[in-house]
């Protein structure tokens, strides 16, 4: 394993960077077009495979990788997409009788089975008719032995909010209309056959067309994520390596939480109960899953919609990119409360691949420092940092209304919360949610999820000279 390559979690990730760096080391130079078919020859050479049964499809993998890297399907809304052609090695799951099973006199398995789906064979085990079998659950229960397992795929197991079914090829197959785009099933999946789409054409075109802040200046809108990435070099040597990148300033969205938890401090002062609105997954879940309840949901913009906000009022013609560990980002820069500020968005996975495309060293580069955000603002990177704003906003404007905030680390415990709100049973006035367990830290867009990554945010935010949030926001008027 290379050095690049143990800047990732997962292998499936190094893959996919590699065609996103080839992708724009060529859109740099003016020669995709021309050269978009080598692609695939490069990063499979030779005769022999490493990843599938044979080079040919290792290359027709890649090419379904381009594809993503140039934007994906046109037709398809969600920026999540499965690459069929890599899904192919999964089983097809449900549950099955395995090795365990002993033949034992009780067969409490069929007698527990209510559809006839268990029969006992010549050897008094069990057999699973998989054409009646309802997928209950009802025989493992009981089995004295464990013997029956239930064999979910990667992909569906990882995704919440059962977005994920097989089509008639046997292939992930992804409900749009529940789809939340958090891109759990893309970091789980042990082939890589699921990904997002990338901007990163868009984003190229913006900093050439910059023409070095001529036309217009280019600002890189770095999440408070970031802190916990690339950890083989500083953040400050990261803000460098983006000036080194064409982007004309560098703003941190934290500065963006500080906004965000003012505004949305006063709404919550309005309201007996309020959700957050910070995190795009969760929002979208709430809509998807939970429209009677999109009325609690916050109508104050994300961090990103905030200093998108704050930079173009200053600067109409900027170009605005977002940096950050959420794939779900790349759908709410379609939304029109959104759109009209924010340009484009890229992963941090992205990032990479991008300084590698151009050959940009971060380890060499001087650093360049940040110190607009607040210490409330940075903490938003991780699970509870919302919520310690929101009171820390209440502090500072003098209020004593307390916070009862209900903190929901990951979908399934957002689930559990607007479940019990919607049955009047909830003790709280407010929901942190996050689609994400640990927060934006754990984004599927992050090229690794350390253990750390918690105690790195904090270390960022107590490097903040801004102490208090209203320290921070004084200083843009």
């Amino acid at each position: 394993m290379d050095s690049t390559m143990r800047r990732f979690d997962t292998r499936t990730q190094y893959y996919k960077y590699e065609t996103i760096r080839e992708v724009a080391r060529l859109a740099w130079e003016d020669k995709l077009v021309e050269h978009i078919l080598d692609i695939p020859e490069k990063l499979v050479p030779g005769k022999k495979p490493t990843t599938r049964c044979c080079v040919y499809m290792e290359r027709a993998v890649v090419g379904e990788r381009v594809k993503l890297a140039m934007g994906g399907d046109k037709e398809n809304p969600n920026i999540i997409e499965v690459m069929e052609i890599a899904c192919d090695e999964c089983p097809v799951g449900g549950y099955k009788v395995t090795g365990m099973c002993r033949g034992c006199l009780a067969h409490r398995c069929a007698d527990a089975c209510k559809f006839g789906a268990i029969t006992i064979d010549s050897h008094q085990k069990a057999v699973i008719d998989r054409t009646k079998c309802k997928s209950c659950g009802a025989c493992a229960k009981v089995c004295p032995y464990s013997a029956i397992q239930n064999y979910v795929r990667p992909c569906q197991k990882a995704c919440k909010v059962d977005a994920i079914s097989m089509n008639e090829d046997l292939a992930a197959k992804i409900d749009n209309d529940k789809c939340i785009s958090c891109g759990a099933c893309m970091y789980q999946c042990p082939f890589g056959a699921i990904s997002e789409k990338s901007y990163i054409l868009d984003i190229i075109n913006i900093l050439k067309g910059s023409e070095g802040g001529k036309n217009y200046k280019t600002y890189a809108a770095i999440a408070p994520a970031i802190a916990s990435q690339f950890n083989y070099v500083k953040l400050g040597q990261v803000v460098a390596g983006l000036k080194k990148l064409g982007f004309d300033e560098v703003v941190e969205v934290a500065l963006g939480a500080d906004i965000t938890t003012w505004k949305e401090t006063e709404e919550l002062l309005e309201k007996d109960f309020m959700t957050s609105s910070c995190c795009p997954a969760f929002v979208d879940y709430v809509h998807k899953a939970f429209p009677d309840l999109t009325e609690y949901v916050s109508h104050t913009l994300s961090p990103m919609g905030s200093i998108g906000v704050l930079v173009k009022e200053a600067d109409p013609t900027a170009k605005i990119i977002f940096i950050g560990p959420c794939t779900a980002k790349k759908m709410e820069i379609k939304k029109d409360t959104i759109s009209p500020y924010i340009d484009s968005a890229m992963t941090f996975e992205e990032l990479q691949a991008l300084f590698d495309s151009r050959d940009i060293d971060l380890t060499v580069l001087d650093e360049e420092t940040l110190e607009e955000a607040s210490y409330f603002g940075r903490i938003f990177a991780h699970s509870g940092g919302l919520t310690a704003a929101v009171k820390q906003g209440l502090s500072e404007m003098g209020s004593d209304k307390e916070v009862k905030a209900v903190l929901c680390d990951g979908i399934e415990e957002c689930k559990i919360a607007l479940l019990k709100l919607r049955k009047n049973l909830l003790d709280g006035n407010f929901i942190e949610g996050m689609a994400c367990q640990g927060g934006c830290i754990s984004g599927n867009g992050c090229l690794t999820h350390m253990a750390k990554s918690r105690m790195d945010i904090e270390n960022y935010g107590k490097q903040s000279p801004n102490k208090t949030i209203s320290d921070a926001l004084k200083k843009l008027k």
